[in-house]
């Protein structure tokens, strides 16, 4: 693997680098083939706040996971839990319903332990309710007073010019996102 490791606000040492390196290279055993040519690490601090970011891109897959903390040996090992957890949800997913000769269930090994500390999961994805409402139409901004109002982290809505389904919603760092069709 070739470890694209960056830093914003934060020197990356050669201690720091070998540690990320040792850590994503434990996720090799997960797969049947060397993963990918790439792993981007972005590494940064935002006042106390260690942030990681790890971005695997894989054929017809990415994984990507962001964690922050305090520690950044921390926040790295909680991203890299975070992947594991990504790759035995994807495993799971195609042994169950992915059949084809192209899927992705030739891309994971067969002999995967399960996690010590993991709850076994359904095999089903349940849905526990059904909400229906009509969506009015109206702007953006319009639909971020409502969203706060009603005190969500998104809402649906139809714009008012195009006419489209749109979703407002909240980000992490307190701004608003907008996504719309194509």
């Amino acid at each position: 693997m070739n470890f694209n490791i960056r830093g914003e606000n934060l020197e990356i040492t050669p201690a720091l680098r070998d540690y990320v390196e040792k850590k994503v290279g434990k996720l090799e055993r997960y797969f049947d083939f060397e993963p990918t040519p790439d792993v981007n690490v972005k590494m940064s601090v935002i006042n106390n706040d260690q942030k990681v970011e790890i971005t695997i891109p894989l054929p017809k897959l990415l994984l990507r996971a962001e964690e922050k903390h305090t520690d950044m040996y921390a926040a790295i090992d909680l991203v890299i839990e975070k992947l594991e957890r990504q790759i035995r949800k994807h495993k799971t997913k195609v042994n169950r319903k992915f059949r084809q000769d192209d899927s992705l269930k030739y891309m994971f090994k067969n002999d995967l332990e399960p996690l010590a500390e993991e709850t076994p999961e359904s095999d089903e994805i349940e849905v526990v309710r059904t909400k229906k409402f009509d969506l009015k139409p109206m702007d953006a901004e319009e639909a971020i007073l409502q969203m706060d109002m009603l005190g969500h982290n998104f809402f649906v809505f139809s714009d008012a010019v195009s006419g489209s389904t749109n979703v407002v919603y909240k980000r992490k760092d307190g701004r608003y996102g907008l996504i719309e069709p194509e």
